[in-house]
């Protein structure tokens, strides 16, 4: 009766969200854990569960599978705005069954909060697991990273589903071990791009073996510690790789899996694994190639995910960046651009960001290509500003604004093209300032 009950007044909270114009989000799931702490082992579910778990890249990778599932299978759902933690999923859940708690849907695919992972995996039977990175991300709430992995391996310990993991991440692969017993173990890798670099070029983690403390080599760093590594006492790192990306050429945008070549809409490095994650397990679940060739031809995300718009006549493109892998992968795509260009970016320090932005020192601001001007907004403008002077940007180059409407204004006075990147709660509110500039 008590799960019945508290499914019931979440659907009327979801039901009074949408009269006002609200998707819901965390906020109906919120009342339900408040009312029923095991809500989520109430639900009924009897199809696969797709988990997606990594520091970077979880929503689009999310929303790729998901599409590609859907026209293969039918109805699958999933939290494709994010709302990656515990109470985000219940409101998913809830949205979508019956007041028993039955699950309507084929397939389910879930972006969850690294954190989280343990907590969700423990209440609902995870079908598959991929794990896509793993970099510093707001300490103040996650803590450092190595605590993270050994809790995620510690779950990992015991559980004998499809584990997809990112061979190029030290981080990562490590965790095809923690279960010897698990036989269901995919990993992927992609070969060296263009622009990788035989140094590492970004700050980056995991440089000595999990297993044995030998220091790691590397052939080439794709971004930060991204990139072809090998222990050179035990030679862990060399796995056999279930999908391996080749070819890769971003000013195409296409890339190769054996004979095949895939044709997408983005052209970043980082992209490139997402998508090697997503068609590993479209390939699992026997989605065909021409297919996953078709959806990944016509996939945009479109919400402020390297997002390309056209402003006041100028080409800007508006990315997502929450650490400080994530703003410097969005630099290398400014200065893979030759063109002349601006750049905003927004900082916040509200609690769903982190409220320790000391990270923003670990961005690397030298060597800017044909960029004019900086222009710094949110709550923590001037800490950007100061730390972009810091990194040897001249000072008439940069400006400071606390009020967004400002920076934006700011941003369009010339006419070349511009970039904005902001971190997680700006991002919403840096699209849709500059969406509606006049």
């Amino acid at each position: 009766m008590k799960g019945f009950l508290t499914i019931l007044i979440t659907k009327i909270i979801l039901f009074a969200c949408k009269l006002i114009g609200k998707q819901g989000g965390n906020t109906p799931g919120r009342y339900a854990y408040k009312l029923n702490k095991n809500i989520l082992k109430f639900f009924k579910v009897n199809c696969p569960v797709i988990a997606v778990v990594g520091t970077n890249g979880k929503t689009t990778t999310n929303n790729t599978i998901n599409e590609l599932m859907q026209k293969k299978y039918g109805k699958v759902i999933g939290n494709l705005s994010g709302n990656n933690m515990e109470t985000g999923i219940i409101t998913l859940l809830a949205k979508n069954s019956s007041l028993t708690g039955k699950v309507k849907a084929d397939f389910i695919t879930l972006e969850i909060d690294e954190s989280y992972l343990p907590i969700v995996g423990s209440k609902i039977k995870l079908d598959t697991v991929v794990l896509l990175d793993f970099f510093r991300d707001q300490l103040d709430r996650v803590g450092e990273i190595e605590s993270l992995i050994l809790k995620i391996n510690k779950f990992l310990e015991t559980y004998n589903g499809k584990l997809v993991l990112n061979n190029d991440d030290p981080n990562v692969a490590r965790l095809g071990k923690a279960n010897p017993d698990n036989k269901n173990i995919y990993y992927f890798s992609v070969d060296r791009y263009k622009f990788a670099t035989n140094k590492m070029k970004e700050a980056g983690e995991g440089k000595f073996c999990p297993f044995c403390s030998t220091k790691l080599e590397y052939d080439y760093y794709q971004y930060a510690h991204i990139g072809k590594f090998r222990c050179p006492k035990c030679d862990y790192g060399n796995n056999e790789i279930y999908k391996l990306i080749t070819d890769v050429n971003l000013e195409n945008k296409t890339f190769k899996i054996g004979e095949d070549t895939f044709k997408i809409n983005y052209n970043s490095i980082y992209s490139i694994y997402n998508f090697a994650a997503a068609i590993s397990v479209a390939s699992i679940y026997n989605v065909e190639v021409e297919l996953i060739k078709q959806t990944l031809q016509e996939f945009e995300l479109n919400n402020g995910r390297q997002e390309k718009l056209v402003i006041n006549e100028c080409e800007t493109t508006i990315n997502l960046a929450k650490n400080p892998t994530g703003v410097n992968v969005s630099l290398r795509l400014v200065n893979e651009d030759n063109d002349e260009k601006d750049v905003l970016f927004v900082l916040n320090d509200k609690s769903a960001d982190g409220t320790d932005v000391s990270w923003i020192y670990d961005i690397d601001f030298s060597n800017l290509n044909n960029v004019n001007r900086i222009i710094t907004s949110g709550t923590r403008a001037f800490d950007m500003a100061i730390c972009i002077k810091n990194n040897g940007v001249p000072k008439e180059k940069i400006e400071a604004y606390l009020d967004l409407k400002e920076a934006v204004k700011a941003l369009y006075k010339t006419s070349c093209k511009k970039y904005a990147i902001s971190n997680y709660t700006a991002v919403q509110d840096t699209r849709h300032t500059i969406m509606n500039y006049k």
